[in-house]
């Protein structure tokens, strides 16, 4: 079988996404009435099932943070409606409503490897560990789009410390969930799964990285990355860790998916960096969602407070 990669599709052969929008929309709808006129069930409870997390539910006590960057937030019905997350779909416009029923309740995550406070812990426990905060981050994919959203969450350095890391460990590892009955596109072998991810300790113990569970001030939906993800700003999208079930902690660098699957295009590190150029696309610029004029792509995404982490570095050679 053979399955295209995002950059063989042509322009011509995507569906307007207004078009798109508007079926699912409609679809949906009719599918929930109905279901409801038939089963006398609550539309309420068919919408948002009990055994969720309701969607749009607010999040209370979020602080502001002063790492935000004060650039237009892309909105949220185009960071919610075209998604990079292969679990469900290949197809940006895919994962949205394929995410919709996903169960995030219960849900623990486990923590091991080169730690003192091994343990698993359910993810409320670990939402609750700091207060929330607003993190207005820039946030740039390899296939060069970007956004910038309003995240919530707080440093992962804070769950990080709560494990207790022994000194040997260099390495935090990310594994997300593997479920192919809630996830269809586990199904099919686009990457060898579950997927996994890495940061080097003092990457993931930089503040900038975020342990995060919600945006736009509400509950992380589905298709971002519920119930618990990771959000590395300068560090292209696919380094940042959605539906996490297991973090691990190690003496060696991780395999992580995409390095494993095409490491002449993807490497460990990934940060973003306009000089090198992905094998099949300049990494330049970038067009950021709901704009026609492309920008210049900026290094470290503009976060020049993580440079001193790579001082020594040949970051063409570790790109």
């Amino acid at each position: 079988m053979l399955i295209k990669k995002p950059a063989d599709i042509p322009p011509s052969d995507i569906t307007s996404k207004d078009l798109y929008l508007n079926r699912r929309k409609f679809l949906a709808g009719a599918a929930i009435a109905g279901t409801a006129a038939a089963t006398g069930i609550g539309l309420r409870e068919l919408a948002f099932p009990s055994s969720l997390v309701e969607a749009n539910a607010k999040i209370d006590g979020i602080q502001k943070s002063s790492f935000n960057t004060t650039e237009k937030i892309t909105p949220l019905k185009d960071v919610s409606n075209y998604n990079n997350y292969y679990e469900f779909s290949t197809d940006k416009y895919g994962p949205a409503g394929l995410a919709k029923d996903f169960k995030t309740r219960p849900w623990t995550v486990k923590i091991d490897g080169l730690v003192k406070k091994k343990q698993e812990l359910d993810v409320e426990t670990i939402i609750k560990m700091a207060a929330p905060e607003e993190r207005i981050y820039r946030h740039r994919c390899v296939e060069g789009w970007s956004i910038v959203v309003p995240w919530v969450g707080f440093s992962l350095s804070e769950l990080i410390k709560k494990a207790d890391p022994l000194g040997q460990a260099k390495f935090v590892e990310f594994t997300t969930i593997y479920d192919p009955r809630q996830m269809p596109g586990q199904k099919l072998p686009v990457l060898d799964w579950p997927y996994v991810e890495g940061l080097r300790m003092d990457e993931a113990m930089h503040p900038l990285c975020l342990l995060c569970f919600g945006m736009y001030g509400e509950v992380l939906p589905n298709q971002d990355g519920a119930p618990l993800r990771i959000v590395v700003p300068w560090k292209y999208g696919f380094k940042s860790a959605k539906a996490i079930v297991k973090i691990s902690f190690a003496e060696k660098q991780p395999v992580n998916s995409w390095n494993k699957a095409a490491p002449k295009e993807y490497g460990f590190y990934s940060n973003v960096n306009p000089t090198v150029d992905h094998p099949r696309w300049s990494q330049a610029k970038e067009r950021r969602l709901g704009e026609f004029f492309k920008r210049p792509t900026l290094m470290f995404n503009g976060y020049d407070q993580v440079a001193s982490l790579y001082n020594g570095m040949d970051l063409r050679k570790n790109f």
